[in-house]
């Protein structure tokens, strides 16, 4: 990958690997490469402004040129009355280092460079404010340079929208093939050919494609010493490479099993190991859920709500001429349990639906082993028709842990943002990112093993239900040229998949430790006798005044 950096036939390089496999170490070698043997003027992209600050003073400045011997002298260190060296930019004899965000239009103007260096491309904002992709805006720097350099590196992100992804397919695709250490066959590094034994990550081995010797971490190391590069596609000055954690040297297998059988369950924790560890693009199949096979899981629940439960949450959604809600129980792992979908019809603009609503979000509901269970907090939607009267129910009820949202679309966003009183009703206002929350709950419906992220239904969930939680599917679209993902519907009513998010963004309000509180039940179970627990709680006394008897022996 360095020699490509450095080679006059190569016009682009493109890397596209897991976390911590030095992607970041070829751009400083880069850098420090153009400061002392061919100076030139260079930008270094980085996500956004404050992370190009840090990576100015914590790898460039207190790393690379303090660090190197060669390059001690040649850049200044920074000063705030200096404007040739500052955090962000930096004169050195021959040219200059410019950092700036992809955040930043200002940052990516009015420069000519010759070097272009894009560090995490896929964590870019689409457009750098209104004036398109911010790789785009850093090609057009180098345009009057016939010998210019643009280097890209990067995990991938989700397949379809992946900017490493989509450049690394334009070039010549190179992987890396390592030796069998018995059988001399090259080969490229596969997950599938990993092996443990029992859930023991301490037993993680890798088998030969070729002779299925397995290989201990000894041969693994000196596989990937003596391994070599080798394209796949034609060469027309892009040299694209691509490398997992398999052939990392700092991170043992026995690691990548342990993390793998700890997030394997979990959608949203296996999508981020799949980027940062195999350094692939996730492919999210959400739109080939089967609401027939979903409805098939139906259970009953034995007439309460199962004791696994260790919390409730309802989201509700608010519609011209009924209020939809439902509630969803949570218990260890995030196992979830759909308790029930209830409409409630009536006028939202009027008192009286808002006090059917209130029967159910502040009633107990009762549990199989006997305890009364309050629902913990509740979300609705403020992006309908009534959203003052969303603000005025919420804002009235706040204490009670009622919140109002506003969905908000868009790939990258936090499930549930912070809060803003910046609204008519001064209420407090929480964003929800509706894609995110839609991902991880779309690969969770896939799970089909009862578990960790795993989803019961219950039994009295009507064809409906299933029907408009599968109502939209994930779809890849060309906007001003660029790759957009997003769900589209496919069925016209969706209340209930509205209803799961908004409950899935209460729970995320909460900020609960879930695992901690089953622990907390279950000593507290323990440490109380069998009949203690069975035994109903008393009944709170009542004050009942009598005209013959006075206040003090009015208890009863």
């Amino acid at each position: 990958m360095m020699d490509a950096c450095s080679d006059p036939a190569v016009r682009e390089v493109v890397i596209m690997a897991g976390a911590q496999l030095g992607k970041s170490e070829v751009i400083l070698n880069v850098i420090g490469y153009f400061i002392d043997i061919e100076p030139a003027p260079i930008l270094c992209m980085q996500p956004t402004v404050d992370m190009a600050q840090s990576f100015s003073k914590d790898r460039v400045t207190n790393g690379l040129l303090k660090a190197t011997p060669v390059l001690q002298g040649k850049v200044a260190d920074a000063k705030s009355r200096d404007a040739n060296n500052t955090t962000l930019h930096k004169i050195f004899p021959g040219g200059a280092l410019s950092l700036t965000g992809a955040n930043s239009p200002a940052g990516l103007a009015s420069r000519p460079i010759r070097i272009l260096l894009c560090d995490e491309t896929d964590r870019y904002p689409m457009s750098a404010g209104n004036e398109g992709s911010p790789v785009h805006l850093g090609r057009k720097r180098t345009a009057t340079f016939w010998n210019r350099k643009i280097i890209m590196v990067s995990t991938p992100t989700n397949k379809g929208a992946s900017v490493i992804e989509d450049a690394y397919q334009k070039s010549d695709m190179r992987r890396y093939l390592v030796p069998c250490k018995h059988c001399n066959y090259f080969q490229l590094m596969k997950w599938s050919n990993v092996k443990w034994v029992d859930r023991d990550p301490h037993t993680a081995k890798y088998e030969c494609e070729d002779c299925h010797v397995l290989w201990g971490e000894s041969d693994r190391l000196w596989a990937i010493r003596h391994g070599k590069w080798e394209a796949t596609a034609p060469f027309d000055g892009i040299a694209g490479f691509h490398i997992s954690g398999l052939c990392s040297s700092w991170t043992p297998l026995v690691d990548g099993v342990r993390d793998f059988l700890s997030v394997k369950n979990n959608p949203e924790q296996l999508r981020v190991w799949i980027n940062t560890y195999l350094g692939e693009s996730y492919e999210d199949k959400g739109e080939q859920i089967d609401d027939y096979a979903l409805a098939e899981r139906r259970e009953d629940f034995g007439g309460g709500i199962p004791e696994e439960v260790i919390l409730l949450t309802c989201g509700v959604d608010v519609q011209d001429n009924r209020i939809e809600l439902q509630i969803t129980g949570w218990s260890r792992d995030e196992e979830q349990y759909v308790i029930k979908m209830l409409t409630l019809y009536g006028d939202p603009s009027t008192p009286q639906l808002w006090t059917a609503l209130d029967s159910h979000l502040f009633a107990s509901y009762e549990c199989n082993d006997g305890r009364e269970m309050p629902i913990r907090a509740s979300c609705i939607d403020s992006g309908g028709h009534f959203t003052n009267a969303v603000y005025s129910y919420c804002k009235k009820n706040a204490g009670r842990r009622v919140f109002a949202i506003k969905g908000v679309g868009g790939e990258g966003r936090a499930l549930v943002g912070k809060p803003s009183k910046n609204n008519i009703g001064k209420c407090a206002l929480f964003p929800v990112g509706v894609d995110t929350a839609k991902d991880l709950l779309f690969a969770r419906l896939k799970n089909q093993n009862p578990g960790p992220g795993y989803i019961h239904f219950h039994h009295e969930l009507s064809d409906e239900y299933f029907k408009q939680l599968t109502a939209e599917k994930v779809v890849t679209k060309f906007n001003k040229g660029f790759k957009r993902r997003g769900y589209v519907k496919t069925r016209s009513r969706n209340e209930a998949l509205d209803c799961y998010v908004y409950s899935m963004a209460a729970y995320a309000i909460l900020n609960v430790d879930i695992n901690t509180l089953a622990d907390r039940r279950e000593r507290d179970a323990a440490q109380q006798p069998e009949a203690e627990i069975m035994q109903p709680p008393p009944k709170r006394r009542q004050f009942i005044p009598t005209p013959s008897q006075g206040f003090a022996t009015n208890w009863r």
